[in-house]
């Protein structure tokens, strides 16, 4: 896989070999805590994303308009919109797609929710050929918080969102925990599909006016 990557400063391109250098691949025996003198010595945004089956920090790979694509080995890639989960691939279970409400509240910015927010998605899981499931969301701010990470502490803003799917008799809870001047997404733990959650942590993160 040839990743056309958007890089730091004065870096315009990633090749195979200098990507397979940044990538850490899955281990689903060994977690290696990314340091900060690791993430600086390497010029590429960085995105850490665990799941149930492994570790991997991702480079970010492409932007096309508020869309971020994220890509790790073994063909994982973790697709953003302004800090949610739209896509994955390469995992035990994906998200093939998923359709925001007219009036996203990840657009607007979770940094102004200052009540409960309902709203119904849509989404398409394999395998199974599970598309176009009605998922029911409620995001509610859940106060202050403190979020360190490479040794640097953060006050952010907790956001949880309750999701529902009751044509698959599915119900999980995700977290986001968000700038509270720009509403940049730098943690968050969000459901690819029911019974696979992943947590992903902004190491070194793009912070363009698509992030």
């Amino acid at each position: 896989m040839v990743l056309a990557a958007v890089a730091l400063a004065g870096c315009t391109a990633v090749s195979s070999s200098s990507a397979d250098a940044v990538k850490l691949v899955i281990d689903r025996h060994r977690h290696h805590e990314p340091t900060a003198a690791e993430v600086a010595a390497r010029p590429y945004y960085q995105l850490e994303a665990t799941t149930p089956d492994g570790h991997a920090v991702l480079i970010l790979g492409n932007l096309d308009g508020p869309r971020q694509d994220w890509y790790g080995s073994n063909g994982v890639v973790v697709f953003l919109e302004h800090g949610q989960v739209v896509q994955t691939a390469g995992l035990a279970q994906n998200l093939d797609g998923l359709r925001q409400a007219a009036d996203n509240p990840f657009a607007r910015g979770l940094q102004h929710l200052s009540a409960p927010v309902d709203y119904v998605r849509q989404e398409d899981w394999s395998p199974g050929y599970r598309y176009g499931v009605p998922v029911h969301a409620r995001l509610t701010p859940a106060g202050s918080d403190q979020l360190t990470i490479l040794g640097q502490t953060r006050n952010v803003l907790r956001i949880d969102e309750q999701v529902d799917a009751p044509a698959a008799g599915w119900h999980a809870t995700n977290h986001y925990w968000v700038d509270p001047t720009d509403g940049f997404v730098w943690k968050s733990v969000q459901q690819v599909a029911p019974g696979l959650a992943i947590t992903l942590v902004q190491l070194r993160p793009y912070r363009g006016t698509s992030s």
